[in-house]
């Protein structure tokens, strides 16, 4: 088990699982409890630039839309291949970008 190295963690883990788990104290190797907050992280790190709340929830509101405009869902439960996906994208981009210009 690898966490990072807080020290109530060593504690808590010879408590619940016992002496007999190998436990690694590196703070970003292959921790699940580190990544786990990974999609917030990469939200979050770009809102640092906004100067306010308002901007910072046009850009998120913004962005959503557009990310399920050009998002591809399959089909009754089975994947899209790549090559369709790619089609579906560059066509939506392009009707897109010529309604932006317009």
């Amino acid at each position: 088990m690898t966490t990072d190295r807080h020290p109530a963690y060593t504690k808590a883990i010879r408590w619940i699982v016992g002496r007999k788990v190998l436990h690694r104290q590196n703070q970003y190797l292959n921790n699940r409890m580190e990544q786990s907050h990974r999609p917030i992280k990469q939200r979050y790190y770009p809102m640092l630039g906004f100067q306010s709340f308002e901007s910072a929830s046009r850009f998120c509101i913004a962005f959503d839309e557009l990310r399920n405009y050009m998002r591809v869902s399959p089909t009754h439960g089975k994947p899209v291949p790549a090559s369709h996906r790619r089609e579906l994208f560059t066509g939506r981009w392009s009707a897109l970008m010529t309604e932006l210009a317009g």
